[in-house]
């Protein structure tokens, strides 16, 4: 049990260290998923007989992207600026 005190501050140590800021680089990567523009959903069907009979068409978009209330590249700026204690380097709409 003579370790027991080193390995409490060693762990202490790891554990300040984590909450600790990151990367510009990667602090941009995680934002940017977090609040780039997501595509939309699609698709499209059709349906028909033969020789001018009945026919029909159907196609849809549906966005279900995450909506951030206010500016998207605020909250970006934001988030990197709370993560790496920088500021981005690139744009939200440069990637």
């Amino acid at each position: 049990m003579r370790h027991a005190p080193a390995y409490g501050l060693l762990a202490a140590g790891l554990g300040l260290a984590a909450c600790g800021p990151i990367p510009v680089e990667q602090a941009e990567r995680q934002c940017y998923a977090q609040f780039a523009p997501k595509p939309p959903i699609s698709g499209e069907a059709g349906m028909g007989v033969t020789n001018d009979g009945f026919r029909s068409n159907l196609k849809v978009e549906l966005n279900v992207g995450a909506y951030v209330q206010g500016d998207p590249s605020a909250a970006y700026d934001s988030c990197v600026y709370r993560k790496s204690g920088r500021m981005p380097t690139r744009p939200l709409y440069s990637y």
